[in-house]
């Protein structure tokens, strides 16, 4: 078996500091950004910003729209925000599944809590990313009872896109990696290295074709499967 490469297409930069989660929509792609906590909803060909709104989500890393509300993942208060699609306003709060310390922070001093990262919905589903648990968490945001949980490639999963066919990518950031799963066992289907210095934080996929951004470079692109 051939190892697998994304090549990187850079096609502009983000109006925020550190962005680190992406939705793609009809109507343009929707960013959260982790330094300013804003969201953005951007053209796919400029990068122009059609809309943006301040949230009060701390450090967040994840974005997905579902049921006509926005949803991020609050990281660093350990919370998913639900939020209004059209202000940007917070309606509701909820625990962060998988919350705790990741891995490579468990023999610092004092170390942070921290809580989710890529979200995704998928039939009245919210699929959440925790590092700390290295699952991915299946919420049914109507009594936020988790539905079930399954294990994440990698050290640190990030960003989750649907794929076509209704398997699910995931990106590990640490790995350098995206891998196809599926989204009940986790089996792992596929996996396409990403090369160096990109890192893939954000990630989802408009028209068939991968999209991530880069939290420390505020790099927008595609990643071309070949």
């Amino acid at each position: 078996m051939s190892i697998k490469f994304a090549r990187v297409e850079k096609l502009f930069k983000s109006p925020g500091s550190h962005p680190n989660g992406l939705q793609a929509t009809p109507d343009g792609l929707w960013c959260i950004d982790q330094a300013d906590n804003k969201i953005y909803r951007l053209d796919y060909q400029t990068g122009e910003i059609l809309f943006e709104a301040q949230t009060d989500t701390v450090s967040s890393s994840g974005i997905t729209v579902g049921n006509d509300y926005l949803w991020i993942a609050s990281t660093y208060e350990n919370k998913i925000a639900q939020l209004d699609l059209k202000t940007g306003s917070t309606i509701a709060k909820y625990d962060s599944p998988g919350s705790g310390v990741v891995a490579f922070n468990e023999d610092q001093e004092n170390p942070q809590s921290t809580g989710a990262h890529g979200l995704e919905w998928r039939a009245g589903k919210l699929y959440v990313a925790s590092p700390p648990s290295q699952m991915i968490h299946v919420m049914n945001p109507a009594n936020w009872e988790e539905e079930y949980a399954f294990r994440a490639p990698g050290l640190r999963v990030h960003g989750l896109a649907w794929a076509i066919d209704g398997r699910l990518w995931a990106a590990d950031t640490s790995a350098g990696t995206i891998c196809l799963l599926d989204p009940i066992s986790g089996r792992v289907y596929d996996v396409i290295r990403v090369e160096a210095p990109t890192e893939v934080h954000g990630m989802t996929i408009h028209e068939g074709i991968l999209w991530y951004c880069h939290d420390t470079t505020c790099d927008i692109g595609r990643l071309l499967l070949e």
